[in-house]
């Protein structure tokens, strides 16, 4: 028996992994986030199934079912939105997984703030510009450890990926500018992927009110970056014709050598 954590992408049903749907479509137990992973994903559970959503459970509630599961020997595929493995909370039930003995595998997925890139248009490094990404949230009800204070991160001037954040955009914004400029772009993009998917462009200096008009309270990634507008950036080397490339896979030339007589 074995716990499979499945990623099951942003929002777009189709945007779930090959081996992510073959396991919904096969597991006889299927645990998932009914606010967050889009009822497509989990109708692919085969009919015999038992389709719980765990949006309403505890943690002890769930790792009940996956016990129980356990006992009676079937897998359980427990599908979380995005990639499980950030801002999760994930690791709290692979933790209590471990101390009941039960195996499990994480399937990875796509993750929201690529989706958010990638509806916007715009590659988060650029070559000379900015190859750095930090992927963070705002100070809330969840404290920040002392070296990961927004101030701290914001001298980098990396591109900046907000998870769980959109409540604490105008804090965001006051502390990024001294860092950043006040004409720094930012991307955020409400439901990415989603079909009601929305997306809203400014500057750390408006964008607050461009959001609040737009009335986006929740499930939004926030990009700030030069990287989001800048076309003054230098091309990458790959494509350079003087660059040499060294193919992973290419056989190394070889010389037959005769034996000794």
């Amino acid at each position: 028996m074995r716990v499979y954590i499945i990623g099951a992408g942003p929002g777009d049903p189709k945007l779930i992994t090959v081996r992510g749907a073959e396991l919904v479509a096969s597991c006889p137990v299927v645990l998932y986030t009914g606010s967050l992973v889009p009822k497509e994903i989990v109708a692919r559970a085969r009919p015999d199934a038992k389709v719980l959503d765990s949006s309403g459970m505890t943690l002890e509630e769930i790792v009940a079912v996956v016990q129980e599961a356990r006992d009676s020997d079937q897998d359980v595929a427990r599908v979380h939105t995005g990639d499980p493995v950030i801002f999760g909370s994930t690791a709290e039930q692979m933790r209590r997984f471990a101390e009941i003995g039960v195996d499990y595998e994480i399937v990875p997925g796509v993750s929201s703030f690529t989706a958010a890139a990638a509806a916007i248009g715009r590659e988060l490094t650029l070559p000379e510009l900015c190859q750095t990404i930090i992927v963070t949230r705002a100070e809330g009800r969840t404290p920040m450890p002392p070296t990961e204070k927004l101030e701290e991160m914001a001298k980098h001037q990396a591109t900046m990926c907000f998870f769980l954040s959109i409540t604490l955009l105008a804090k965001i914004a006051r502390t990024l500018i001294p860092h950043y400029g006040a004409d720094c772009p930012v991307a955020i993009v409400y439901r990415a992927s989603w079909p009601d998917q929305q997306i809203v462009m400014g500057t750390l200096e408006d964008i607050f009110e461009k959001v609040k008009a737009a009335g986006i309270t929740s499930q939004a990634i926030i990009l700030v970056g030069r990287v989001l507008t800048s076309s003054d950036f230098a091309n990458s080397k790959l494509y350079d014709p003087s660059f040499k490339h060294n193919f992973r896979g290419r056989k190394p030339k070889t010389t037959e050598v005769s034996g000794a007589d």
